[in-house]
């Protein structure tokens, strides 16, 4: 198997006031920033979609399933614990494969200094070979866990593809 030409990244903002128009989405522009950079650096073109939805479900399904052949999506929001936060729950039946170890690295580091980064139920992995990474919809948080994925984002890719890079 062979890297695309061009990455497809599509970025999903989970967000009710977002969307309704009532407050301004600064996870999603956050992601973009962090994600152009890694494909940049790996000398990857790329062209990246952004999308705000409601925190819901059908909108979600939707959302992840409408893409022809996306290589990356990263969601933002609705990874708590609140009765609206059902990103996780309906990422994770989705998934290929389960990727447990870099969220569960995210949230030890983090939350030795914010207890409250512990309560984050952020899933990653695949469905095929699009990677798949949910994080919270904090723009604190989404620059603490863009700083870890885009460590390793490079090597995931290559392992994606069955590309022997060791």
């Amino acid at each position: 198997m062979t890297l695309p030409e061009k990455f497809k990244v599509h970025v999903i903002t989970l967000s009710d006031r977002a969307h309704a128009g009532s407050y301004r989405d600064l996870s999603g522009p956050a992601v973009v920033k962090y994600v152009k950079y890694a494909l940049t650096a790996a000398g990857w073109k790329h062209e990246i979609k952004t999308t705000v939805i409601p925190d819901d479900e059908v909108a979600l399904r939707a959302a992840l399933t409408a893409a022809p052949q996306t290589d990356l999506i990263i969601t933002t929001g609705g990874t708590g614990i609140g009765p609206r936060d059902i990103t996780p729950d309906v990422v994770r039946p989705l998934l290929t494969k389960e990727l447990p170890g870099i969220m569960e690295q995210i949230r030890v580091k983090y939350g030795t200094k914010n207890p409250k980064a512990l309560l984050s139920r952020a899933v990653a992995g695949t469905i095929g070979t699009t990677l798949v990474y949910t994080l919270p919809g904090s723009v604190k948080a989404v620059h603490e866990y863009m700083a870890e994925i885009v460590k390793t984002l490079e090597h995931t890719v290559y392992m994606v593809y069955g590309v022997d890079v060791h």
